[in-house]
Formats: C-alpha cells, structure tokens, sequence
C-alpha cells in the first residue's frame, strides 16, 4: 500500500501502481523456497543413503523439473500417514511420494500428469501357494496405511477386517512379511520388487486384476500455478531426454510406454 500511495504523489496513475505491487507480489513468490514433501522410506523413489541424504527415482524427477522451471526447492522427509496432512496445513507446498493419482484423491488434491507407470505388486514366502489376491481371503496381509494397497485390501475383505494389517512405511511390512508377522504384503511394484530382491526368502506374485495406476506429482486444490509450472517442468524434462535418462539410472531398463 505504501508503493502505491508513493506512486500517486508522483502522479502514477493508481491502475499502474497497483499493477507493479501486483508484479512484485508475484516475483517475490517465485523466488521463494517451496517446501516438497516425501517419505524417504520408499527406495528406489526416495530413501535416505549412508550420508542420510535424501535420494531417489522421485527425488531426482523434482529435481530436474525444478532446475527446467527455476523453482527453488526443499526435500523434507515426511512419513506417508502424514504427507497430506502436511499439504493441506500449508507446512509443504507438494508431495512426491509414489502417489497414485486415483478419482478420490482428485476430489481434495491436483495432479500433474503420471510421472511413473505402476502397479500394485504382492509379495509372499516363497513357499506360499497363493495365486492370486482372493487367494488372500482369511490371510494376514500387511499394507501401509491410507496407500493404493490400502484401498484394494479394504475393498476385497472390508475395512475393518482383522487380517489387514498396517503399518507405516514399505520397510515395514516387508519386515513384518519376513519375520512371519503376516502371509503377504502388498505395494506399489516398483518399491516391493526392490525390497524383495534383497530378501531370498521373499517372491513376488503380479495379480492381472491390478489396473495401470499411475504416480503424479500433488498440490493443493486450486494450486493452478505451482500445477502448471510442474506439469511444463514434467513435459520438458520428458521431451529433453532427462527423463529416460533418470529411469534408467534408478530401474536399469527403459519406462513404460503408457
């Protein structure tokens, strides 16, 4: 107000004033530092290394798309049960975090387009007979809570079934899967096949009812700039080559074609 009031003793006309406040105002957000949330117990997406550095397939992508954008960017390590919560106070500006983008979550949430193709991956003793999901049914089966497995779990034996068992992070339940806590656990493909590969007691079963899900990058409803921008960043990095570059360096092979 008082750019404007010193504008007009100089005789600036008040739309102008108001007009570079406006343009100021909106440089100064776009020089600030935005706050990313993700849940670093998630390898290969995002993980703490021995130099408690958070890194990964998901941590590089924001990377990238930040530098393509110049936007200015914190990694906060921010458990999955929380991440939301996080966004919706307004304590981080987006989460990438191996979010599937589903219609329940477009309700409360924007999405850029998939960043990674997915699905949803079981993984068992490698003496288990199951074949399949239903296969589960009066099985303990670990999920963490309020993920994509979460949600099939609840809907294949109800929500309040005694045998889904959650817990907080990927790490976990495999854990819980190994030490014969639970007879399955169920995840994104990506991070299940990663922790069962070092696991040689652990297989993985693919159930071909799982749809394609696709990750997205979240900001809060209405959030159309920060939204734009990433979803430009996103496009860019996809089109320059650093895209595919970032996938292969994480899973050894070539993305998806979706």
């Amino acid at each position: 107000m008082n750019r404007i009031r010193r504008a007009l003793s100089f005789g600036i006309p008040l739309g102008l004033a108001a007009a570079a406040a406006s343009f100021s105002l909106g440089a100064q957000a776009q020089n600030r530092e935005l706050t990313v949330a993700s849940s670093a117990t998630y390898a290969p997406f995002a993980f703490e290394n021995k130099d408690k550095q958070i890194v990964g397939f998901d941590i590089d992508i924001i990377n990238a798309i930040a530098k393509q954008q110049g936007l200015k960017i914190k990694i906060v390590n921010t458990p999955f049960t929380g991440i939301f919560g996080a966004l919706n106070n307004g304590d981080v500006d987006l989460v990438i975090s191996g979010v599937t983008i589903n219609e329940k979550r477009k309700q409360s949430y924007d999405f850029t387009p998939p960043y990674f193709a997915a699905r949803q991956l079981i993984a068992l003793p490698k003496n288990s007979k199951v074949a399949s999901l239903k296969d589960l049914a009066g099985k303990k089966i670990a999920v963490v809570s309020a993920s994509t497995a979460d949600d099939i779990a609840s809907r294949e034996f109800g929500k309040t079934s005694p045998d889904i068992r959650r817990f907080e992070s990927t790490p976990l339940i495999i854990s819980e899967l190994a030490g014969g806590g639970v007879d399955a656990a169920m995840g994104d493909n990506g991070v299940i096949a990663y922790r069962v590969a070092q696991n040689p007691e652990l297989k993985t079963l693919d159930d071909k009812s799982f749809p394609e899900e696709g990750f997205g990058i979240v900001v809060k409803k209405g959030d159309k700039a920060l939204l734009d921008k990433l979803t430009a960043g996103l496009a860019a990095i996809r089109a320059d080559g650093s895209y595919v570059t970032i996938y292969k360096k994480w899973f050894n092979k070539d993305p998806n074609v979706r």
